[in-house]
């Protein structure tokens, strides 16, 4: 596990560990990817990226200069390995817990929000999980294989059950999907609608927040493995998670960029700005 200084860090993020309370890591890893592959290289594209930005956020009055926050780099993954590559996951996120701080993890593809939803469900396990996604992610496998992207909140079912996990923005996925997620998960389509509703049942219970940059339309965020369009707006998921400031968030995730897709850099932007209000809130 990197405890040293990363040589290159995320804005802000380029405090000693010891005194951090946030701490990020990459995980470039897009080996379940179904359609268009490069996820792998959002993490570090992130990083340069960023210091496009301001650490100063106008839309919540806070600043990153203010927070105690540590880059830890990239994890270092098998190729054709999957569970394992679950597994660093899973043990990273519970090293960056058991001292006490809060994980930050970059994908890579969305399955591996798996293996540090799972760390951190362990820790708490009256956890809830908040997904902003294009795609239901419900699927028990795809093509046989239950470890896939297009399965991941149906894994996170597994050991979370039901009327824990809360699904934005959902607006693509099997019609058997959606018809299971009416008995299992809290899924609205199409829109980040009662999400402020969900915020106030959950009160403050531990939440990990997941979110699926290809929520957001295809004309503000091209630059993904699975556009669909039909998509919420930036400011739309800007009001949601200055929506979600007030929660207890013991854990995030920002996952499919694949920065390929998009030569304006816009979509590159667009991340960076979205893991800069999220470390805002959690901090």
């Amino acid at each position: 596990m990197n405890l040293f200084k990363n040589v290159s860090t995320f804005l802000g993020f380029d405090n000693e560990y010891e005194e951090s309370k946030l701490v990020l890591f990459g995980s470039p890893f897009d080996g379940t990817t179904s359609f268009r592959p490069g996820t792998r290289f959002a993490c570090n594209v992130m990083r340069n990226e960023s210091y496009g930005l301001e650490t100063y956020s106008p839309y919540l009055d806070k600043d990153l200069e203010d927070v105690k926050a540590f880059d830890a780099g990239d994890l270092e993954f098998p190729f054709g390995n999957t569970q394992k590559v679950l597994d660093e996951i899973y043990n990273f996120t519970s090293k960056i817990l058991k001292d006490d701080k809060t994980p930050i993890m970059i994908g890579g593809e969305h399955l591996v929000s798996l293996g540090s939803i799972k760390a951190v469900y362990e820790k708490y396990n009256d956890m809830y999980l908040i997904h902003f996604d294009a795609h239901t992610d419900l699927r028990d496998d795809y093509l046989g294989e239950p470890l896939s992207h297009a399965s991941v909140i149906r894994r996170c079912w597994d050991f979370m059950g039901d009327n824990k996990i809360y699904q934005f923005g959902i607006r693509s996925g099997e019609k058997t999907e959606f018809e299971w997620a009416k008995k299992h998960t809290n899924l609205t389509k199409f829109s980040c609608e009662g999400l402020e509703e969900a915020v106030e049942k959950i009160g403050d219970k531990p939440v990990y927040i997941t979110i699926d940059l290809d929520i957001l339309d295809p004309s503000i965020f091209s630059g993904t493995g699975t556009p669909e369009p039909g998509g919420i707006t930036f400011n739309e998921m800007m009001k949601a998670i200055k929506t979600m400031s007030s929660l207890n968030i013991v854990g995030a995730d920002i996952v499919e960029l694949a920065p390929q897709y998009d030569t304006s850099g816009v979509s590159n932007a667009v991340a960076c700005k979205i893991l800069r209000e999220m470390a805002l809130i959690i901090s």
